[in-house]
């Protein structure tokens, strides 16, 4: 009698939940990040200087955070609820945003809302790695990233239409953000079960030396890739001044971020889904071939066409790289360290997107847009050094069950 071959696997239904969680809160929280510059500035009379501080000092706040809420939920073996805890300080500063009449306020709100994405985030992921199973946790990250990114297009874009519905009124926009905001955390309570840990599983403190040795060589191979990916591609706003100077109207410039995030949420889950099938390292080393190509037309394109092509392929790379580099993390570290290892791949990546951004920038003001775009192909080349010299199985998709 043969046996009938078993149906294939199917994503759970956690992994959407998780999701739609991730897109709404991006719905919210750009709808407030793409109008926040021009309230700062306009509204409240600060200087671009003070806009760049805040998101700095943000930013970095949210990269520090993810370390310890990562380890602290391994050490609790418990993800969901520091979840929810991220979640919701993110939903509960949308009010501030509205009601600020001072700088302070919004610093205070915006540094909130960070610490809440700190909380979240390294949780989140390793709830993602825990629910999937091993065979389909690249379509899994693939997916969850697709939904968060139609979130980050989706937000601009309502954004607009309601700053035009509204006369450019910004605090009523700002008002609307707090129903998604508010949805997502809903959302995330009852529509999340966590796996339960083996009742063998002892609690430890994740980073403790012993422990963090236990991370291994491969995973701090993938941080040290991750890392070299984020060098080679700097921070999206250069795609925003690469677009105001080249003829594109200046009220539609947000709109390239929108095609920029839609190219990528249209892309993430396919690729996701081949990398389980083929060789994680040609897949990366593929993605800096398409970075590279997207450097070489931003830097040579002057036309408002050129600079949207650039953009598309940029969107194509962080399909094929983002959602990966999140699967390699799983693969290479131990289950019951996953929160500790999205924490530490986080903020080296993070600071490596500081000094990327920051060496674009001085670049920019110096030599000019071509050649900030021409250096970034330029360490499109060290990234691909590094990830062939990183080892065989690290990046060929072994599976950490």
């Amino acid at each position: 009698m043969i046996t009938p071959p078993a149906p294939p696997a199917r994503i759970p239904a956690g992994i959407w939940v998780l999701g739609f969680v991730s897109l709404l809160m991006d719905i919210s929280s750009e709808l407030i990040h793409s109008l926040l510059p021009m309230f700062l500035v306009g509204t409240l009379g600060a200087s671009a200087l003070t806009v760049g501080v805040i998101e700095g000092l943000a930013e970095s706040t949210a990269l520090i955070v993810k370390v310890f809420s990562g380890a602290l939920s391994d050490y609790l073996g418990r993800r969901k609820e520091l979840a929810v805890v991220g979640y919701a300080m993110g939903a509960l500063t949308k009010p501030l945003f509205a009601i600020a009449s001072s700088i302070g306020l919004v610093v205070t709100a915006r540094l909130l809302d960070r610490v809440g994405k700190g909380i979240r985030g390294a949780p989140r992921d390793a709830l993602v790695a825990d629910i999937a199973p091993a065979q389909l946790r690249g379509a899994a990250f693939g997916l969850r990233q697709s939904l968060d990114t139609v979130g980050a297009f989706v937000g601009p874009l309502l954004a607009v239409a309601l700053m035009l519905l509204w006369a450019n009124d910004f605090r009523a926009v700002f008002w609307v953000a707090v129903i998604p905001a508010m949805l997502s955390v809903a959302l995330l309570i009852v529509g999340i079960r966590e796996p339960k840990r083996p009742a063998t599983e002892r609690r430890t403190n994740p980073i403790q030396q012993e422990n963090l040795r236990r991370l291994g060589r491969s995973y701090w191979w993938v941080v040290g890739v991750g890392a070299a990916f984020t060098l080679a591609r700097f921070s999206e706003a250069f795609l925003v001044l690469r677009a105001q100077g080249s003829g594109i109207p200046v009220a539609l410039v947000p709109l390239v971020m929108v095609a920029m995030n839609a190219v990528y949420a249209a892309s993430a889950y396919p690729f996701g889904k081949l990398s389980d099938r083929m060789s994680h390292r040609s897949l990366l080393a593929l993605g800096l071939g398409v970075l590279v190509a997207a450097d070489l037309v931003l830097a040579w394109g002057g036309g408002w066409m050129t600079v949207l092509a650039g953009v598309a392929l940029w969107g194509v790379h962080m399909g094929m790289t983002q959602g990966l580099l999140a699967t390699m993390v799983a693969d290479n570290a131990p289950a019951d360290l996953r929160g500790t290892a999205y924490g530490f791949f986080n903020l080296v990546s993070g600071l490596a997107m500081l000094i990327a951004s920051a060496v674009a920038g001085l670049l920019w003001d110096r030599l000019g847009a071509s050649f900030t775009f021409c250096a970034g192909a330029g360490f499109c080349v060290i990234a691909l050094a590094v990830l062939l010299r990183a080892p065989t199985s690290t990046v060929t998709g072994s599976r950490q069950p």
